[in-house]
């Protein structure tokens, strides 16, 4: 079960003006529940998206890129995205490709738009062909299905090893108007930043330009999506879009210095950071969830790569799950991630509210009876001090249990 992770309800995620969602099931694996989503926006919305790095990226995520790209070429909008569970269309060539296309296609003779308006998305195994046929099939009785209410549904829908839908919304006033924020999230394993670790959908009413919209997307992806991870392993299918479709009674916002952007932003991040954490607390096996914090660096760079080395690290991942003071296997961790120049002497970390090493040694205050008390919690802070300068960088992981093992061994049968 996911760590203190209370799953959204269909009451609690709120609708978005100009945004409806459907689901319907493919049968793509042997699951008896919906498996594919479709997201339909009114004319005239805009979206923005970052992916993931991993060369190895697969097709739907390419054909993403080239259409949001297109999209700014031409000016033009978005008006869907399409979304399956069980298949990732990943290292499958020029099928694969074709295929996300095929899909594209397929939307968009029912919503009588062009396929570059159309965004597609898929989670599941890597490098089996997509039965693309019957996605296209089920298309219709997604669009039949389609709600201003069915943010919850489409979360359900978008699950592999998730335990939990993930969604999250917001709602703020601006200058007396509403303007609502939702999203939802897929992602439990290869979970790792280099870009947002996973599939996310956001939509916001509010009336943000293109260009805006590119940049919220890559400053809220660094501080949420980008400071999640499981098991340091980035998927070849991590894409978070964000759409803005317009419909709140505001005059355009296109500038970072528009006043009216700043509780907008503020509730994108929140909607954000709470569909990471949320990823975070449902990763596969976990019983424990950590937040990381790396202060006193030079860059927010530096803070962040001493912050994964901690994260990333499974002897540190299995000392938390055995609840196991071992703290030196930390201290190998941060000096494992450290800059060539660090002093040693110079840093310090606690766990939880006990310091555990105070500039370079043992803090002679510590007893191990203290670090096992924090050890057992099933929510723990590390914090460290690099003594270097003023950047810091928080990141979210969990342990790694008996349980991780047996859902990625037995991840296909």
């Amino acid at each position: 079960m996911p760590v203190n992770c209370t799953p959204p309800t269909a009451d609690s995620l709120l609708p978005v003006p100009g945004v409806v969602l459907g689901t319907a099931a493919a049968r793509i694996k042997n699951w008896d529940r919906d498996d594919v989503l479709l997201v339909v926006c009114d004319p005239g919305t805009v979206a923005a998206g970052v992916f993931t790095q991993n060369r190895f990226c697969a097709a739907p995520v390419t054909v993403c890129r080239a259409h949001l790209a297109r999209q700014h070429e031409r000016r033009a909008g978005f008006r869907a995205l399409v979304v399956n569970a069980g298949n990732a269309n990943a290292g499958t060539g020029a099928a694969g490709l074709a295929d996300a296309h095929a899909e594209c296609v397929a939307v968009a003779r029912l919503l009588d738009c062009a396929p570059e308006d159309v965004l597609p998305y898929s989670t599941g195994v890597i490098m089996e062909p997509l039965p693309v046929a019957k996605i296209v099939a089920a298309l219709p009785a997604a669009k039949a299905a389609a709600r201003v209410d069915g943010w919850f549904a489409a979360a359900k829908a978008i699950m592999t090893t998730d335990t939990v839908p993930k969604g999250a919304s917001r709602r703020v006033s601006v200058d007396g108007v509403p303007v609502t924020v939702a999203g939802i999230a897929k992602g439990a394993g290869m979970i790792h930043p280099d870009m947002a670790t996973m599939l996310a959908f956001m939509a916001t009413d509010a009336p943000l330009s293109a260009p805006l919209l590119a940049q919220v997307v890559r400053e809220v992806a660094d501080v949420s999506f980008n400071g999640a991870t499981v098991d340091g392993d980035t998927s070849t299918n991590d894409s978070f879009v964000l759409a803005a479709t317009g419909r709140a009674r505001l005059d355009p916002i296109v500038a970072q210095g528009d006043a009216r952007l700043v509780p907008i932003r503020r509730a994108i991040e929140e909607c954000a950071v709470a569909l990471a954490q949320a990823i975070v607390r449902d990763g596969e096996g976990a019983t424990k969830f950590i937040a990381i914090r790396v202060d006193g660096g030079r860059t927010v760079d530096e803070c962040r790569r001493v912050a994964f080395g901690i994260a990333h690290s499974p002897l540190v991942k299995t000392a938390f799950f055995a609840s196991d003071p071992n703290l030196g296997r930390i201290v190998c961790a941060i000096g494992n991630a450290a800059a060539p120049d660090t002093d040693p002497a110079r840093v310090s970390f606690w766990l939880d509210d006990v310091l555990v090493v105070d500039r370079g040694g043992r803090a002679a205050a510590y007893r191990e009876e203290d670090g096992q008390r924090v050890m057992k919690r099933d929510e723990i802070a590390v914090r460290v001090d690099l003594g270097r300068g003023s950047a810091a960088a928080t990141v979210w992981t969990c342990d790694f249990s008996h349980d991780y093992v047996s859902i990625n061994a037995d991840y296909r049968s």
